[in-house]
């Protein structure tokens, strides 16, 4: 019987393969490259300009506004709507540090609702209790590739007059109801590292939005405020995306439809793995996922972990400490009995290998690991 298992063992699977899919377009990144090196234009300029205009109707926006990482995409956008000290933002315990890092920045509080179980995005039914007089703003996090309830959260905040940021870093053509992520709040804010579906080749980002006073005002703050150069009109920053990082990003655009169909390929394949001691992640009708992380769960996790890792099998932990239990969010009171989902995925979440370039023995190979580890804890 070792015979059988022993050349599997030796099958390596990487959480994410960047060579491979580097490999699939190496001519067409080598081309858009030396453009750009020819034309010594590396900061702003055509590249981003025709970047933009592509990602902004990729995503059925009217703007796209390109910054430099996901992270200075939420900055900018909290400062585009006029984040003030003091002011409080409903967000998700669950999700990049990023979320709740740029509301602290600016002096806001954050103030964490719980997630659903099934999605892991916000609940929709714990945000109208957290809100206050103070609240400016609702941030959903499109966790993972697939969309909050923006039907709900829309309402609710239509409702309060509050602003709604679509934190999609990890949701670039995801969409819910024939409605892309990015394109329903007022401002969508994108991430384009080199681990995101759409990445680049180091760090990047982009806000989109629908209102062009909006997209005047983010131009103005990624570049210290200028429209005219040394003449600053407000107080910004220096958030711009680079035109090396658009000719990249113009070139995956390109694949990015391509790659989403075969990571939901793979991502119905898992599900195979439904009879075992594990949670898979839920897709909700009428839902496009991306799955920029195919997540499962498991009271496990921590042996599954070290039994994939053994057969070569890549994972990760996405998070293993919610935003509310970070030391920099010591004094975000939290009562004991709140955000105990979050608490609880915390505990059990695993991310398996979803890249578009798996193949069928990889995909086999994970199965039947995830399997052979879980059958004999089966509940």
């Amino acid at each position: 019987m070792a015979v059988s298992v022993a050349p599997a063992a030796k099958l390596s699977v990487p959480l994410l393969d960047l060579k491979a899919q580097y490999a699939s377009i190496r001519d067409e990144v080598r081309e858009a490259l030396d453009r750009v090196i020819e034309s010594q234009h590396f900061i702003l300029g055509p590249e981003v300009e025709a970047f933009e205009a592509e990602f902004a109707s990729y995503c059925q926006c009217r703007f796209g506004v390109g910054v430099s990482s996901g992270t200075d995409a939420l900055l900018a956008a909290l400062m585009a709507i006029d984040l003030r000290p003091g002011d409080e933002v409903i967000t998700t315990p669950f999700s990049f540090f990023a979320t709740a890092g740029a509301i602290a920045r600016l002096g806001g509080r954050p103030v964490f609702a719980d997630i659903d179980a099934s999605t892991f995005n916000i609940d929709p039914d714990g945000i109208e209790a957290k809100i206050t007089p103070r609240t400016k703003a609702i941030i959903p996090v499109h966790l993972f590739g697939q969309m909050a309830d923006m039907v709900r959260i829309a309402e609710i905040a239509a409702g309060r007059g509050l602003g709604i940021i679509e934190d999609a870093a990890q949701a670039a053509g995801a969409d819910r109801g024939g409605r892309r992520a990015g394109s329903i709040g007022d401002l969508g804010c994108f991430s384009f590292y080199p681990s995101k579906n759409l990445g680049g080749f180091g760090d990047g980002g982009m806000v989109t939005t629908n209102d062009p006073a909006l997209a005047d005002r983010l131009r103005l703050l990624r570049s210290h405020g200028w429209r005219t150069k040394y003449r600053s009109e407000l107080l910004g920053g220096n958030f711009r995306l680079d035109a090396i990082q658009a000719a990249v990003l113009r070139v995956k655009l390109k694949h990015l439809d391509e790659w989403t169909e075969r990571r939901r390929r793979n991502a119905a394949l898992y599900r195979e793995l439904q009879p075992a001691a594990i949670s898979l992640p839920a897709e909700i009708p009428q839902c496009r996922h991306i799955y920029n992380q195919f997540v499962i769960r498991s009271s496990r996790r921590d042996a599954l972990i070290e039994h994939l890792s053994a057969r070569g099998i890549g994972t990760e932990v996405y998070y293993p400490l919610p935003l509310h239990r970070q030391r920099a969010y010591a004094e975000t009171p939290t009562a004991p009995r709140e955000l105990l989902t979050a608490s609880d995925l915390a505990r059990t979440v695993l991310s398996l290998p979803i890249h578009p370039y798996l193949t069928d023995a990889q995909l086999d190979h994970v199965i039947e690991t995830v399997r052979e580890s879980v059958t004999p804890y089966k509940r």
